[in-house]
Formats: structure tokens, sequence, C-alpha cells
């Protein structure tokens, strides 16, 4: 009897509950309408102030009217840009959650607990060893492949769309493919199988030693047409009288690549390496919809650790910190890039 009578009470505990969560979902709902309508109002305050300052200093009638045009998407960049960027700097110094709403000020807790987290350390090191192994990759196989075609190979239209196809081609529909092309069914055991080459046991995207590996090759495949067609512009624009003079004076095609294709693409080269880099420490969709992070977590990058942090964990304080972190490496590295290379050049 005792025992029955619990159950009804522990039902009405759980109820009155999830009435209480509901209650304070509805009230954060108001709190995000007051927010909205508040920052619709600074959009429009910035529209009138910044019509009234253009017409107060007498510009030209061109001038005018393209400050005119101008006007409404600075006031989009101030409102859905500038603002997230310097409230979630304000979160990195505080200790918010969502769940709880409850924000004050920490100072650099967050910023110190993250470096001090093994997670987030091995995080780490993933995303290096993923720029690191994918960046010098891609750009000897988008040089490679534009070279060949800029010599004008049959079908030239044919190759270049068909590399540009992974580009036009959402992440999220190629790292489906390509997990199923990793599976232990798949098309590339298939293929390793019919050679006679041992595949890894478990699959691929399961193997702890090969996830990773895995999730890169796919990153060169799906990103080098995209870089291949910047190098082929850039091929395009050397005057072919270099050329005709080197071949004057007996040089071969090799030669000419080294000291004619290569010190010309040099600012391509810079260009790409530096967007390649800043892309590949910000790879997150792949490995959402491949691995989880997993296995063993031996595939979590920062930007999933990020995830997890802000949208699992609700510690909107510890992702946004994670997030400038992230955003100072990716300088650090443009910075140092740009710097070595325009001194080699």
């Amino acid at each position: 009897m005792l025992q029955n009578e619990s159950i009804p009470q522990a039902l009405e505990g759980t109820s009155s509950q999830l009435s209480k969560i509901l209650n304070q979902t509805q009230k954060k709902g108001t709190i995000s309408d007051e927010h909205l309508t508040f920052w619709i109002l600074v959009f429009l305050v910035i529209l009138v102030f910044g019509f009234w300052f253009l017409r107060n200093r007498k510009l030209p009638v061109g001038e005018f009217s393209t400050w005119i045009l101008v006007l409404p998407w600075v006031g989009l960049f101030l409102v859905f840009s500038l603002y997230p960027l310097l409230y979630s700097l304000v979160i990195s110094f505080s200790d918010y959650n969502v769940l709880t709403s409850h924000f004050s000020l920490s100072g650099f807790s967050n910023y110190i607990e993250t470096l001090k987290d093994s997670e987030f350390l091995k995080a780490l090191g993933h995303t290096l060893f993923f720029a690191i192994g994918t960046v010098p990759f891609t750009l000897v196989i988008s040089v490679g492949l534009a070279a060949l075609i800029h010599q004008g190979v049959p079908w030239k239209s044919l190759f270049q769309a068909g590399f540009f196809l992974p580009v036009v081609t959402s992440v999220i529909v190629i790292a489906t493919l390509f997990t199923f092309f990793y599976s232990e069914s798949g098309f590339l055991n298939f293929i390793l199988t019919t050679l006679g080459i041992p595949k890894p046991n478990p699959a691929w995207l399961i193997n702890r030693n090969w996830a990773l590996l895995s999730i890169m090759a796919m990153a060169v495949w799906s990103s080098s047409g995209y870089y291949l067609i910047l190098f082929l512009a850039a091929l395009q624009s050397i005057p072919a009288s270099l050329y005709e003079a080197s071949r004057l004076d007996g040089a071969n095609g090799l030669q000419q690549f080294f000291k004619i294709t290569l010190p010309s693409l040099k600012p391509m080269i810079l260009f790409v390496v530096v967007i390649n880099t800043i892309n590949s420490l910000q790879v997150f969709p792949e490995i959402f919809t491949m691995t989880k992070g997993g296995p063993a977590r031996s595939t979590t990058t920062i930007v999933y650790y990020l995830y997890e942090k802000g949208f699992s964990e609700f510690q909107m304080g510890t992702a946004s910190a994670v997030a400038y972190i992230l955003a100072l490496l990716m300088c650090l590295f443009a910075y140092f890039q740009m710097k070595v290379l325009r001194e080699k050049s």
C-alpha cells in the first residue's frame, strides 16, 4: 500500500517540476521577445540617425545616394554581427548558464580552466593535426591538377566541372556519402578486399587510429576543386611571353614550372594557405556528421568541443572563451604564415 501511494506522489512531484520548467521557459521566451523588439528599435534608430546625419552634411547627390544604400547594411552589421561579437566577449568572462540563467563575472577563469582541461588540449592537438595534415596535401594536389589542366588536356571543361562539383555540394551530403563509403561493407573495403589488401578492423570511422585520417582524406578531396579553380585563374594571368622567352633559352617544362610558374603563383599560394588553414581549424560539420567526436574522442576538434560546452552542457561562458581562443589561434597562424611566405618571396 505504501508503495502504491508513493507512485502517485512521485508523479505529482514530477508534474510540478515540469510545470516549473515550462513556466521558466515561457518567461525566457518573453525576455527574448523583449530583446528582439529592443534591437529592432535600435536598428530603426540607427537608420533614422544616419539619414539625418547624411542630410545635414550636404553631400553631393551621387555620394548621398551611395550612403543611403549602404546605411541599412551598416545597421544590420551592427545589430547582427558586432553586437553578438561583443556580447559573446562579455559572456566569456562570466559563468553564464542557459539552464539556470545565472550570470556573474568571473574574470579569466573560463580561459584558465579551458587551457587546463585535458579534453580541450586533446581537441587542440586533433585540430592542429587536421590542419597540418590537410593544408599541404590540398595545396600540392590543387596546384598540380591546375598545372595539368592549364597545359591543355582533352575535355578541359569537363575536368574543371568534375573537380568543382564537391565545392557546390553540401558538406553534410558529402560527409554522409563518405560515411557509407568508409563503412565495413562500403565501397572502399570492397576495393581493398578485391585487391587483397588488408583493411582496418573495425571499420574506418570506428577505428580510433584511422577515423581522423579518413575525415582528413575526405576534406582534401572535397576542397581541392575550389583551390584548383583559383590556381587555374592565376595560371591564365601569367604572360605567355615568359614561357616563350624561356623556351628560346632552352628551358624545359620542369624548369619553366619552378622558375616561372611557382614564383608567379606565390601571391595565390599565400592566399590559399591562409584561407585553407583557417577553414581547417574550424572543421566541424564533417566531425558532427561522421563520428560525433568519436571513437573514444579521437576526432574531437576545438569547434566540436565548443559545441559540446555550449549546446550539450549549456556552459555559454566556457564556450565563448573557447571561441575566442580559437579566433586568437587563427590570427596567429595567419600572421606567421603571411610573414614567412612574404619573406621567402
